[in-house]
């Protein structure tokens, strides 16, 4: 494949996008940028949450498990469900209901400033790390099959990579990203297609369903070892809660759901969303047998995050399967990144600067365009960080990993707001949250290293608990008090 090749075509993709924002972003305000003036169509905010969903990390990571895990995944996708019932019955009515621009308003109107700060500072935190990690990874790969062939450096795809998402990001924010991501949520699925009908092909099977459920991989349900990070309800349970929290109390993914016009239309983009999201995910573990069983049939050496990247770039598929790919890839790593940065930005703007409070529209607008630049220069930051000053890559994940930590405080304080009548003393709030996510992952490292006990992703429930139990350690004893 030829470096020309991966020039047309990221030239063409982000025309597309850029393109859209220029018809999207026509007359825009805040209210455009901030919450696409209500007028989502609630089928477009379904869709193009899979692509957000389904981060570039996602994308070639989930293939890859399959060779070690079976399809075990599928026990946190039936996870998610329970999760989106909880967001679609519970956390959305209470959000159309306050009528908010960020979710973390919440948390001000009912425990105080200090709570309200502190859950929008995590998320805040977490979506830097997350969406810089997203964007390295994404980098890493432009970087080796396309700009080490000119004497790029890498600051430089860096730089290109943000610069890219501000050009279609700045002017219609979420308005834009509503109908960016319908496009980059297709240029995915289409991906996954063909490289399934490719691989079905040169392994001539005629019936997909009966090759992955009569394969040796296709194992979904594990109940045999409890203290095993694959066994079925630590997945299942972990699954609801991540959804919960990682959708239900993120600006990022709830401000798409808050752009359609009314509660019942942004309910029924959740329900069809699950939908459609499990189907996907059984697709994409699908993908991992035949990119296992490809490999050992071709005599490639892949296995994990390789896997996928390494069959697909192979030549063998030949060059469309390369091609949809790299759109496939570079779609859900920006799907994922666009609408980070606009929630970043509308959450540092709402959460901790207040401009919806100032009277002067045109100084709130001239202020969250700033904030749109200062973020897009963060992000680029960190990834270089990630790069030149860490470089180690099992340092990065861990990092990565540890940012999955800062979502259990706000489990802890919306469970401790929504379920209890009780008022916690505000300025203590803070060190609760801090505390909470080290003292998780040493319970859940001890557990591991003492008794063999693998928590896996119950560590994001494990948190929300000592969060709330430090939120009832620090309750006002009285009302007056």
């Amino acid at each position: 494949m030829q470096p020309l090749h991966i020039i047309l075509l990221i030239l063409g993709y982000f025309g597309v996008l850029i393109g859209i924002s220029f018809f999207t972003g026509k007359s825009a305000n805040n209210s455009t940028f901030f919450k696409a003036n209500n007028s989502s169509p609630w089928y477009l905010v379904a869709f193009g949450m899979i692509g957000a969903s389904l981060s570039g990390v996602t994308f070639i990571s989930v293939p890859g498990w399959v060779e070690g895990q079976q399809m075990s995944y599928m026990q946190m996708v039936l996870g998610y469900v329970i999760g989106y019932a909880v967001i679609g019955l519970v956390l959305l009515p209470l959000y159309y209901r306050l009528n908010l621009t960020s979710i973390y308003t919440y948390l001000g109107d009912r425990f105080g400033m200090f709570s309200y700060k502190t859950g929008a500072s995590f998320f805040l935190l977490s979506r830097v790390i997350g969406a810089s990690f997203r964007l390295f990874l994404v980098a890493n790969v432009l970087q080796l099959i396309l700009f080490d062939n000119y004497g790029i450096p890498f600051w430089v795809t860096v730089i290109i990579t943000i610069l890219l998402i501000w050009l279609y990001t700045f002017k219609g924010g979420i308005k834009t990203i509503v109908w960016t991501d319908t496009l980059q949520t297709l240029f995915m699925l289409i991906s996954v297609g063909v490289c399934i009908v490719m691989i079905s092909e040169e392994l001539q099977i005629d019936n997909l369903f009966t090759y992955v459920s009569e394969n040796k991989l296709s194992k979904m349900f594990f109940f045999d070892d409890i203290n095993a990070g694959n066994y079925f309800w630590k997945q299942f349970f972990s699954g609801a809660f991540i959804a919960i929290v990682m959708t239900g109390l993120d600006q990022d993914m709830m401000q798409k759901n808050l752009t359609c016009r009314n509660l019942k239309d942004a309910q029924k983009n959740m329900f069809w969303f699950t939908i459609v999201l499990v189907i996907v995910n059984f697709f994409f573990l699908s993908l991992g047998i035949l990119l296992t069983d490809y490999a050992q049939a071709i005599e490639i050496d892949a296995h994990k995050d390789e896997l996928f990247p390494l069959v697909a770039m192979s030549g063998k598929l030949g060059i469309a399967t390369s091609l949809f790919f790299l759109l496939g890839l570079i779609a859900a790593a920006y799907s994922s990144a666009d609408s980070a940065l606009t929630s970043l930005t509308t959450s540092f703007s709402i959460d901790i600067l207040e401009i919806d409070k100032k009277e002067d529209e045109k100084e709130q607008v001239r202020i969250r365009k700033r904030i749109h630049i200062i973020f897009s220069f963060v992000l680029a930051a960190t990834i270089l960080i990630f790069k030149y000053f860490i470089a180690d890559e099992s340092v990065i994940v861990k990092i990565f990993q540890f940012a999955g930590y800062t979502y259990g405080p706000l489990l802890g304080l919306y469970a401790f707001g929504l379920f209890t009548k009780l008022k916690v003393r505000d300025k203590l709030v803070p060190l609760v949250c801090i505390i909470s996510p080290f003292l998780t992952y040493f319970v859940s490292h001890l557990s591991k290293t003492q008794f063999g006990f693998d928590f896996g992703f119950f560590v994001l429930i494990v948190n929300g608990a000592l969060t709330f139990l430090g939120l009832l350690s620090i309750q006002k004893q009285t009302s007056n008090g």
